[in-house]
């Protein structure tokens, strides 16, 4: 009897739940997606050890995640590429040329951002060897439809995290709904397992009559799609009872970066960054630091209480976006925070600037209301 062909395997480093879209990807294309140990102090560790000191932090943990994926048993670890004004572009060289160092020898392949849909044909062609093009295009769509339901989630988590009874419980149902919808290996699955996954938070307990305060938060993207380098923002304010709002998801990325403009539907994320950020920012100066303007600007219109800009130590784009917030601040009515991120980060100082964030908020929420009330009475 004939030996079945290996599978390789391959790895992709931790963003948030990108993981659930690669390795449905992935699995419909004949490859086993290595799945590396969630991103932990070990991880970080690791990355910090082999990395320049000046380097930020989303390198790091990348750089640890491929060590760690190559000790599971990784054959190829697949990194992500950009050609913009940003050290993104430089990441691959970088970590390829320390793995080799270190003398690991697993293959090393890039999918650059800005090739678009070809690029993303091209690199799953050349890691799976599948020739069809209508097989690697619906593993592309499946892919797509998996990060627009774990965004989803994500947003229905905020809501319900921020007004539970008990604390935690909502994450639980969540983590479950997650495990469903990346288990899903076709449309049909895929439907039902979001439907039961909405169903499970749907039974959290809450109080809808909490007095929730609604935060955006904008920044560099990785950190802000990623609870362990934001030290889970988001549960943090969640306890505090705050509503959160990403403005850089994934799938506003694919709207920008990935899916052809005739099948998106409205505004994308980015053209509303030009339009909004051109009083204060008329071109794109790296990263994500033209969307964080523009962020600002979208949230006071929106009347949110506040916003939160997290960005990794040395990351000079938003670096030069924060340079702005002194001038929009006499434009724009709404709390900033600005949240600069790296391994020195302490638990104990971050939580203290959330919550003098958070009770800053309430009383500027409390101070308007008493003002409509009194124009109201006034009337």
């Amino acid at each position: 009897m004939a030996k079945e062909k290996k599978k390789i395997k391959v790895a992709f480093p931790h963003m948030g739940n990108i993981y659930i879209a690669w390795g449905s990807a992935l699995r419909r294309l004949g490859i086993e997606p290595y799945i590396p140990p969630y991103t932990s102090k070990r991880t970080l560790s690791l990355g910090t050890k082999n990395s320049p000191e000046s380097i930020c932090l989303p390198y790091k943990l990348i750089l640890g995640n491929f060590i760690e994926a190559i000790e599971g048993g990784a054959d190829y670890v697949a990194m992500i590429s950009s050609p913009g004004i940003c050290r993104l572009g430089e990441y691959g060289a970088g970590i390829q040329n320390t793995l080799e160092d270190m003398g690991y020898h697993a293959n090393y392949i890039e999918l650059q951002l800005y090739d678009g849909i070809k690029g993303m044909f091209r690199f799953l062609t050349q890691l799976s060897g599948v020739k069809n093009p209508v097989t690697i295009i619906r593993a592309i769509v499946f892919a797509f439809r998996k990060v627009f339901a774990a965004d989803r989630m994500e947003t229905m988590l905020s809501y319900y995290r921020a007004r539970e009874i008990k604390t935690g419980e909502a994450e639980k149902a969540f983590k479950k709904g997650m495990k469903l919808i990346y288990e899903a290996n076709h449309y049909r699955e895929l439907k039902k397992a979001e439907k039961e996954a909405k169903a499970m938070m749907q039974k959290v307990e809450i109080d809808p009559k909490r007095d929730v305060l609604h935060v955006d938060l904008t920044g560099e993207i990785y950190l802000v799609q990623d609870p362990f380098s934001n030290q889970n923002i988001e549960r943090e304010l969640g306890k505090m009872g705050v509503q959160t709002r990403r403005t850089l998801t994934v799938s506003s990325f694919l709207k920008d970066a990935i899916i052809p403009k005739m099948f998106v539907k409205g505004e994308t994320h980015l053209e509303r960054a030009f339009r909004l950020a051109k009083p204060y920012l008329s071109r794109d100066i790296g990263g994500d630091s033209l969307e964080c303007v523009s962020d600002i600007v979208y949230a006071n219109e929106k009347g949110k209480d506040g916003i939160i800009h997290i960005s990794p130590f040395t990351c000079m784009p938003e670096i030069m976006s924060q340079n702005f917030f002194p001038a929009m601040r006499e434009n724009c009515e709404i709390p900033i925070l600005p949240l600069i991120m790296d391994e020195q980060t302490g638990k104990a100082g971050y939580i203290t600037r959330l919550e003098a964030f958070v009770d800053l908020m309430r009383r500027r929420k409390r101070k308007k209301e008493q003002q409509s009330a009194q124009t109201a009475a006034a009337k």
